[in-house]
């Protein structure tokens, strides 16, 4: 279970480089299969185990607060799930993770800006180019006069090829002013 992605934003960085401009970009853990972390992931998506998104958070939090990079985060938002995989599962996986480091950062969390229109099949089975193919329609927003000039910290569980958060990016860039961070759980490599 490696964390050298804290030290290391490069590497997160690298995923999204030429493809949307991020202030900083960080990963708790480096996802392998039949890993710990793989487990964790497991435990927190499919079988109801919301208290890990919350430890994370707290765990993250607790090291962000610390680096100069995100001491100027306005709000931290969760990548939304659609409303029918909500009601099923009950919790979005992203948010306590989200909530803590807001509160360790002392800013704002919010849910109601980045809004999921359509519903879509898992990701977890999708190939590289099948991820890639998300489409901007995916997505909407909601109170964007929030974000007006703000700095942003875009949070999600599990970065493989990092489509979904470019294409949540790419529809918060078109509110005037905003700056964005991205902070996951996990980093696949």
């Amino acid at each position: 279970m490696a964390n050298a992605q804290l030290t290391n934003e490069n590497t997160v960085k690298k995923v999204f480089s030429g493809r949307i401009p991020l202030e900083n970009a960080c990963s708790l853990f480096i996802f392998e299969k039949n890993s710990l972390v793989q487990h964790l992931m497991h435990e927190l998506k499919y079988k109801g185990r919301v208290e890990i998104s919350f430890y994370l958070g707290k765990w993250l939090g607790a090291i962000l607060k610390e680096v100069t990079a995100y001491q100027n985060i306005d709000y931290v938002i969760p990548i939304p799930l659609h409303k029918r995989k909500l009601a099923k599962r009950g919790y979005n996986q992203v948010a306590g993770f989200g909530q803590e480091i807001a509160k360790a950062l002392g800013t704002k969390y919010t849910h109601q800006v980045l809004i999921k229109n359509n519903p879509s099949k898992t990701q977890v089975f999708k190939d590289r180019f099948a991820r890639a193919q998300l489409q901007h329609h995916l997505f909407a927003l909601k109170r964007t006069e929030l974000l007006k000039n703000k700095h942003i910290l875009l949070v999600d569980d599990i970065i493989t090829t990092g489509a979904t958060l470019e294409t949540c990016a790419k529809k918060l860039l078109d509110i005037p002013g905003l700056k964005i961070s991205i902070a996951s759980m996990a980093l696949t490599i």
